[in-house]
């Protein structure tokens, strides 16, 4: 019987555990945000630096998609391929410019923010000065941009109206606001994805060692009842 009741006592412990890390998994799926991408010879490869760092060479081709995500790893990437020769097929090399072929994908209508419908997917080829970055590349051919105050890319063509960088709940709505927006690399300052670590938070972590430590003492009690 004592063996039984400890193990009573040890289920609702664990499941209690469980709610607990439940609870802390069940939170936002991830960021809404403009990512920022290189082309690579037929593919993609996620920027480690913010489009304002960059500074193309003639025959580049870059790359922004609008999605949800959490970080780098899972980030969307633009659906077209890289083509340089294709994009500026109409814009001949001129001494003194550069050329950047751009690929702008504001994405699918599931990582559009709501009341909002994403434009079609463009590509455009900015001339532009030798020495300019992919920024200056961007607002020569897809303007208005918007950017809030830690320089991260918030809009392209205007699109979308409002937010930047939210976090978005796993049923795709705007989650509460956080305690800070993720620094992709569409950020001038850096190219950090802060997107969320993927394990419980210290809140949650906290709560279970409570959960913990009260299982413990009801079994403690529980043993000197019958002792």
């Amino acid at each position: 019987m004592r063996r039984a009741g400890r193990a009573a006592a040890l289920l609702v412990v664990l499941g209690a555990v469980l709610a607990a890390l439940g609870a802390g998994t069940a939170q936002a799926a991830g960021y809404r945000y403009w990512s920022f991408w290189e082309g690579s010879g037929t593919d993609w490869t996620y920027a480690t630096q913010g489009p304002s760092l960059v500074r193309p060479d003639d025959g580049a081709v870059q790359g922004f998609r609008f999605s949800v995500s959490e970080d780098s790893q899972d980030s969307a990437k633009p659906r077209r391929s890289p083509g340089f020769a294709k994009i500026c097929a109409d814009t001949p090399a001129e001494d003194g410019t550069k050329r950047v072929a751009l690929v702008i994908d504001p994405g699918t209508t599931a990582d559009a923010p709501a009341g909002e419908t994403p434009p079609a997917l463009r590509t455009a080829c900015a001339r532009v000065a030798p020495d300019a970055s992919t920024a200056e590349a961007l607002a020569s051919v897809a303007k208005p941009l918007r950017y809030n105050s830690d320089a991260l890319l918030c809009a392209i063509s205007g699109y979308p109206a409002s937010g930047c960088g939210e976090q978005v709940s796993d049923n795709g709505h705007a989650a509460p606001a956080a305690s800070a927006s993720p620094s992709p690399a569409d950020s001038a300052a850096d190219g950090d994805s802060g997107g969320s670590g993927g394990g419980p938070s210290a809140g949650v972590l906290a709560g279970v060692g409570a959960v913990l430590l009260l299982g413990i003492a009801a079994v403690v009690q529980a043993r000197r009842r019958r002792g």
